[in-house]
């Protein structure tokens, strides 16, 4: 009898490859925008393509909470960037110009 492997476990408020400290987000990511599972290996090289398809297969599995958890890690990087925003405006106004700028520059 083959015992059944894990490939994701819930650690420090996230889903993480067992084993390692690469959350799952940027590989469901790449997998909902159709990018194959071998070129997501290719990404993170430090992971099988083995543990990939496995991130997938727990995706696919528990398709309605990983959504959520991916929502709620969006909102609050939203509130964060928000934050961040509000707490130095004036770094934020000069990056901003240096963008433009930059864009200006390149035409």
């Amino acid at each position: 009898m083959v015992a059944s492997k894990e490939y994701v476990k819930w650690q420090d408020e996230a889903y993480k490859v067992v084993g390692t400290r690469i959350s799952i987000d940027s590989i469901v990511y790449a997998f909902r925008a159709g990018v194959s599972p071998e070129s997501i290996q290719r990404s993170f090289p430090t992971l099988t393509l083995e543990q990939v398809y496995g991130v997938i297969a727990f995706y696919l599995g528990n398709t309605a909470d990983v959504d959520k958890y991916l929502i709620e890690g969006d909102q609050a990087s939203d509130a964060l960037d928000q934050s961040s925003r509000d707490a130095y405006p004036e770094w934020y106004e000069k990056l901003e110009r240096a963008r433009k700028e930059m864009l200006t520059s390149q035409s």
